[in-house]
């Protein structure tokens, strides 16, 4: 059956459509319009705009907001840890002698000679040591001319030392090659070592751990090689305030927020800071980029002072030696454990205070012994020890940021 044609509108019913189809098309118009100003607003929200282009001279747009924003001065909460720093590991042939005897004659055990004085070096959050001497496969020797069994390194390691440095009046004993030896030795052992270098490479790049997040410089520098020139101009770090400034600010720049330098310095069997010392300790302390200034050499201890708002440990006495007043001052058998407590906030890096630990090496077992600890177990000695530690704290000093551990003895 054909359909009908559709019956024609009237005017009046053409016109009354209109009216009723104009208020959607309005309310398209505004939600495409509406939807386009989101669009923007989102846009610019982001910061980025699909195929927009820098106005010309300005290269803000092309910057994201992150690159732009300018770097923290520090972390959020403040970051509180210690890093403790020990005089020499000077090896005597009596020590390394020994070692062996306590190897059963088989090996060297010289982890042993330091048990007394772990608790305070792995309860530290950075443990920092002092290697005198140059350490090779080549038969041991002691003075004039040092070379230390290599089984040390893992002795250190043992002992909870996590670097090393190895800038001192000892480092070219064995030349180039002692120090390549020592070097590797280290390494093997597992621990990042810096102040003596096999490179000229090696030695621009600076010696960076990070503690609880924070990256900290390990810089180490020798006043004298008691003459023995260097076999290249980086084989070993000499104590001159120029190259010390501009290594700490190069690991500034390379991400450090705490830079530590340690200087092998001063007149032999003197308690105090020498004119060179007391020179390059004014001249470092007054640089923003160094932290704190370490320091041992005389075989004795010094004094820890206040210079420039800093403090500094001049020296830190001999860790462990054959030396005692048979041959030296009764305080060549004493020597002292720093610990420095460093704070790091936004407002950058600083040490708040130093506590140390007296020790005194018995002879002639050659055991490293924590004063205050050795006088509740070893009273055979406790004369000896007592005078140690009225030494130890007697040149050291005692001030509210300066305090001995034990405090005072019983």
């Amino acid at each position: 059956m054909p359909q009908q044609p559709p019956t024609a509108l009237t005017a009046e019913q053409r016109r009354d459509r209109r009216e009723r189809r104009q208020p959607a098309t309005r309310r398209r118009r505004r939600l495409a319009v509406g939807g386009l100003l989101m669009l923007g607003l989102v846009a610019a929200a982001s910061g980025a705009v699909v195929g927009a282009r820098p106005a010309t001279g300005s290269t803000r747009a092309t910057i994201p907001a992150r690159a732009r924003a300018p770097a923290a001065a520090g972390p959020v909460r403040p970051v509180v840890f210690t890093v403790e720093a020990s005089g020499d590991l000077l090896i005597h042939s009596p020590v390394w002698e020994r070692a062996l005897e306590l190897g059963g004659g088989r090996h060297y055990n010289f982890a042993a000679l330091f048990t007394q004085i772990k608790p305070y070096i792995t309860g530290t959050d950075l443990p920092l040591c002092h290697v005198e001497t140059p350490m090779t496969p080549a038969p041991p020797t002691g003075y004039p001319t040092f070379n230390t069994p290599p089984a040390l390194a893992p002795a250190i390691r043992a002992t909870g030392w996590r670097a090393c440095d190895t800038a001192a009046t000892h480092t070219l004993d064995q030349g180039q090659t002692g120090i390549d030896d020592t070097v590797r030795t280290l390494d093997a052992a597992g621990i990042p070592n810096t102040g003596s270098f096999t490179s000229a490479a090696a030695q621009r790049t600076p010696l960076i751990l990070t503690v609880k997040g924070v990256k900290v410089a390990f810089l180490a520098y020798t006043e004298l090689t008691n003459g023995i020139p260097s076999p290249h101009p980086w084989s070993v770090n000499r104590a001159y305030a120029p190259q010390i400034l501009a290594d700490a600010h190069r690991a500034r720049v390379a991400g450090a927020r705490v830079v530590i330098v340690n200087i092998h310095w001063g007149d032999e069997n003197v308690t105090q800071p020498s004119t060179f010392q007391v020179h390059l300790a004014n001249a470092l302390t007054r640089s923003p980029d160094i932290t704190a200034v370490v320091g041992q050499h005389v075989h004795v201890v010094q004094p820890i002072q206040t210079i420039n708002g800093k403090l500094v440990v001049f020296g830190e006495g001999n860790l462990i030696s054959n030396q005692t007043s048979a041959c030296c001052p009764d305080g060549s058998q004493d020597g002292m454990i720093a610990l420095l407590t460093i704070v790091v906030d936004r407002t950058g890096a600083r040490v708040t205070n130093i506590r140390y630990v007296p020790i005194w090496v018995r002879h002639p077992d050659l055991e490293v012994l924590p004063v205050g600890r050795a006088l509740r177990t070893d009273p055979a000695d406790a004369a000896a020890l007592r005078a140690s530690y009225e030494r130890t704290v007697a040149a050291v000093g005692r001030t509210l940021n300066v305090e001995p551990i034990p405090l005072h003895l019983p």
